[in-house]
């Protein structure tokens, strides 16, 4: 692949009042390649939850071939089988203008595994260049994000 098929990837998360904010940046931090961590930035802003708790959001875009191919390749070779095949039957509930959105739960990255969850997640959006979901499933299944 000359070109990286990827234009960014977004990362965005929540931290609750009950969660220590340090441990919840910590947890992303865990499932993203050691060698990138001091070339992302988080951007943080306070929200209001649905009944007005106090909300953290934490967002971030990752650009650049090798940041994003190296997260591509940590995604690639954390998700389980299992997860693999519940994201490509998923693909298209999944996908959206050249958009693939993926739920990573915080709890598994807290503990540096990669899990989909769908309960107070980690929301990533890879950004590809393409946009019909046929070329992202092959571009996926190049870059080992499906089987």
């Amino acid at each position: 692949m000359p070109q990286m098929p990827v234009s960014y990837i977004d990362l965005r998360f929540f931290a609750h009042a009950t969660e220590d904010l340090d441990k919840v940046v910590e947890a992303v931090q865990r499932i993203l390649p050691a060698k990138y961590l001091e070339n992302i930035t988080f951007k943080r802003r306070n929200s209001r939850g649905h009944y007005g708790n106090p909300i953290v959001v934490f967002e971030a875009r990752l650009k650049g071939k090798e940041i994003i191919q190296a997260v591509m390749e940590k995604l690639a070779a954390n998700l389980n089988t299992l997860d693999k095949e519940n994201l490509l039957r998923d693909i298209a509930k999944r996908t959206e203008k050249g958009s693939l959105y993926l739920r990573l739960d915080k709890q598994a990255a807290f503990l540096e595994k990669m899990k989909l969850c769908t309960a107070d997640p980690i929301h990533i959006r890879i950004r590809f260049r393409k946009k019909k979901t046929e070329d992202i499933i092959r571009i996926c299944r190049e870059l080992g994000l499906l089987p």
